[in-house]
């Protein structure tokens, strides 16, 4: 599902390296409800995993010990600050940058906003912005916002057939005047994964600056923000098993050299003066304990791994395997439903390019009616655009209810699938 480079490649799996699914299960104490005497079965990742107990027990424990600002001459501030250093260094080691590169916010959301402000202020007329018909919005009408700046917009097209970006209307999108370049590392929508090295390369050919969605991607594959050098890179920490609050990279240089609305008495210094007010200091205690879990997967998986770095790509290495097995079976499994429309990449020569997020649509069952049934039944998914409102427009479903998505992460079973697809033949049957 994903190309790791070259130089952050672990050694080669080995039977004893597989994803112990045992304990991963045993970490997430909401796996073990159920729904009328069924087992409950989380296939809504897309929209927010769950968590392991070790993240509910940081953010009760800063709430129950230290709750207090930053910046005071006591014991509880200064506990404060230190936990947000190290859950700073901590989404450094997870997205291979340095801890003064990583800004905290709500979410992904107004990070993108806060930032599309700052960068308004140097754009104007006769500059382009280059967005694409597959993201979620809001790596979208934050940046189409601009045009009340006179900035054009130029949108990337879509091959509907497979629902992967046009490369070459990419390239051709890109030019002198672009200024920034806004792409998804992957669908939450479909499940592709874009070729975002591609995409910063030609960005920075143009001069342009890049900035990555990765939000949808971070809880299936590895990334690495030096090595793909993009200029911004932003994620939500509750789409990879932590709280609600969203991380955004940024190169130093640009974290310095833009300006950033905020009050006066706010902090010049990077990374905080892209930090509004007060932060959710609970949640961030509660990243610490997220990047903690991933960092434990991993030393499981690949006892030899040491550092903090290698032990989340060892994670990595052990959830990529787990997740094509489950795809594959997914996949073959929604083809066989008479009457069933899969959405995206369906090719198993061509997996590396998805991720375990499928949109389908089934004849004579709008996406509402299957997600009602289903979720009777135990199976939470989702139904309707998830966001990716240019994608269903460009599609056609919008005004039919958009998809059903059956999204899957690395806590869920080859058992399941069985059972959601039975559960589904059933329905349409």
């Amino acid at each position: 599902m994903f190309a790791m480079p070259i130089a952050e490649r672990t050694a080669a799996p080995t039977p004893s390296t597989a994803l112990d699914l045992d304990w991963v299960r045993a970490q997430f104490p909401a796996l073990a409800q159920s729904v009328d005497g069924r087992p409950a079965v989380f296939l809504d990742g897309p929209g927010g995993t769950q968590v392991p107990q070790r993240v509910i027990d940081a953010i009760a424990d800063y709430l129950a010990r230290n709750n207090a600002n930053t910046g005071g001459a006591y014991l509880t501030s200064r506990n404060t600050d230190g936990m947000i250093a190290e859950a700073r260094s901590a989404m450094a080691d997870f997205l291979n940058c340095d801890a003064d590169e990583i800004v905290f916010g709500p979410n992904m959301t107004t990070l993108t906003f806060a930032l599309s402000r700052a960068l308004g202020r140097e754009f104007g007329p006769g500059d382009e912005i280059v967005l694409t018909l597959l993201d979620h919005d809001a790596n979208f009408s934050p940046w189409k916002a601009l045009e009340e700046k006179g900035v054009t917009i130029r949108t990337v097209k879509l091959n509907e057939n497979d629902c992967t970006l046009d490369m070459q209307d990419l390239a051709r999108k890109i030019g002198a005047r672009t200024r920034l370049v806004a792409v998804g590392y992957a669908s939450n929508a479909v499940g592709t994964i874009n070729n975002v090295a591609e995409v910063v390369r030609l960005a920075r050919q143009a001069g342009a600056l890049s900035y990555i969605d990765a939000v949808h991607y971070a809880p299936h594959g590895p990334i690495d923000v030096r090595a793909l050098d993009c200029d911004f890179l932003v994620s939500s920490t509750y789409k990879f098993f932590g709280p609600h609050m969203g991380v955004l990279y940024g190169k130093r240089e640009h974290l310095k050299q833009l300006h950033p609305y905020k009050v006066r008495p706010s902090s010049n210094s990077v990374p905080n003066r892209w930090e509004w007010g007060t932060l959710n200091h609970e949640c961030i205690a509660g990243i610490k304990a997220c990047v903690d879990y991933w960092q434990e997967l991993g030393q499981r998986a690949q006892p030899a791994a040491k550092t903090p770095r290698a032990t989340i790509l060892a994670a990595h290495e052990a959830i990529h395997r787990h997740e094509r097995n489950l795809m594959e079976k997914m996949i073959a499994g929604l083809l066989a439903i008479p009457g069933l429309k899969l959405y995206g990449i369906s090719d198993p020569r061509r997996f590396e390019h998805r991720c375990a997020t499928f949109a389908v649509r089934t004849a004579g069952h709008p996406p509402l009616e299957l997600a009602t049934k289903l979720g009777e039944r135990g199976f939470f998914t989702w139904d309707g655009n998830y966001y990716a409102l240019n994608l269903t427009e460009q599609l056609g479903v919008e005004r039919m209810g958009g998809f059903l998505r059956i999204g899957l992460v690395h806590y869920n079973t080859m058992k399941e699938v069985e059972r959601l697809l039975e559960a589904l033949r059933e329905i349409v049957s």
